[in-house]
């Protein structure tokens, strides 16, 4: 087989070209309110795989992704996304590199169609014809633009207090929408709830294992686009997904010799829902309910709990937390210094990038990188109250 699942809580692997999304054995053991276990990682030949960079780019990465054929992925422009330098800040010249990579410019203007793409190219190959998802909004309208493309059923299961504009877009799609009464986690266990009932393919975020294999796309890019490895990332973190698929894809490419180190990638959270970055010291979990402007990454229970602080820990990542007050302040500096206008959670990581230059915790001719996830037009409502 081209590739591998790995267990990332017992390591047990599986060889299989079936539909599988969390390890059969660590999963009856997982509990109410408590991160789920038994996440995937999916893994290469990485020995047997050319090692020249090169190469990989002029077959667009397929050796390294999950799917038979590029043919299968939909015919819209997803990734490639562009990476603009920034050189001040209000005025002030900075004394080190710093750029936006911004993800808003993907089809259905979030990071999400990374992760669709790929989920919806696996189902093409398998002859699965209706995908379901659970979302705060971008991964749901992400999933149904998708499918609008592959000429595939998407149901989405999304919060009823998700953004008008987000709601808007999967309707527009064409995709059945379904609002629940509650938050993003019951969502999401309604969502799996129907694909065990009725069969239907799952493309929730750590749940179904090629989703990350979809966002590390975002790392061959970064290092295709700045020919090197960038001192820091700043990551906007709900799940853990999109930050353990940028740390897949640096991985990946060092385990292919490409590069020789990791950067260090900042997990930017929401102070009103931070229970990733709370728990990562902690033996047991516990958890908040959580309350931000940030939707996007908006959640109680971060389902890729295990495998972000995994990476984290492994290759000595940092954290930040950031208030709602920063987060709306992040996205009007952002906007008015670069003209990209960013949705909460994508102005976190902004956010994040803030604290550490007013602290001064740059180092003058280091290369830093703000992961732009979002356009600030799916939450209008967000940022009234700044303009």
């Amino acid at each position: 087989m081209k590739f591998h699942y790995k267990c990332t809580t017992c390591g047990q692997e599986y060889q299989t070209d079936d539909v599988i999304y969390l390890c059969p054995k660590c999963e009856k053991t997982n509990e109410p309110d408590q991160p789920p276990r038994g996440v995937l990682k999916v893994l290469y030949d990485y020995q047997a795989l050319t090692h020249n960079f090169e190469e990989l780019k002029k077959q667009e990465f397929l050796p390294v992704l999950p799917i038979k054929s590029l043919s299968s992925l939909p015919n819209l422009r997803i990734g490639k996304t562009p990476l603009y330098s920034v050189r001040h800040i209000d005025n002030n010249k900075l004394d080190f590199e710093l750029y936006i990579k911004d993800d808003s410019q993907n089809p259905t203007f979030s990071f999400k169609d990374r992760a669709s793409a790929i989920v919806s190219a696996f189902a093409k190959e398998h002859g699965i014809n209706t995908i379901v998802a659970a979302s705060t909004g971008n991964a749901g309208s992400s999933l149904a633009g998708i499918a609008a493309a592959q000429q595939q059923n998407a149901i989405i299961y999304v919060p009823s207090s998700a953004p008008k504009a987000k709601l808007t877009q999967i309707l527009m799609y064409g995709a059945e929408l379904r609002t629940v009464d509650g938050n993003y986690d019951m969502a999401f266990d309604l969502s799996i709830e129907a694909t065990q009932k009725h069969g239907w393919y799952n493309r929730n975020t750590a749940y179904n294992p090629l989703t990350i294999e979809g966002k590390k796309t975002v790392s061959f890019e970064l290092f295709d686009q700045l020919g090197l490895v960038p001192d820091h990332i700043f990551v906007p973190v709900g799940d853990g997904v999109i930050i353990s698929g940028v740390y897949k894809g640096y991985e990946d490419l060092l385990k292919l010799g490409i590069i020789d180190r990791m950067p260090t990638i900042v997990a930017v959270q929401a102070q009103g829902s931070s229970n990733l970055i709370n728990n990562i010291f902690h033996n047991a979990f516990e958890y908040t309910p959580s309350k931000t402007i940030a939707d996007s990454i908006s959640v109680d229970v971060p389902r890729n709990f295990f495998m972000a602080r995994d990476f984290i820990c492994e290759y000595e990542g940092e954290v930040a937390s950031v208030s709602d007050e920063e987060i709306l302040h992040a996205s009007k500096v952002l906007a008015r210094n670069t003209g990209i206008f960013a949705e909460p959670a994508a102005a976190a990581a902004f956010a994040g990038f803030l604290k550490y230059y007013e602290n001064g915790q740059l180092s003058k001719n280091t290369v830093n990188i703000v992961l732009s996830t979002g356009s600030g037009l799916k939450d209008l409502d967000a940022v009234q109250g700044i303009i």
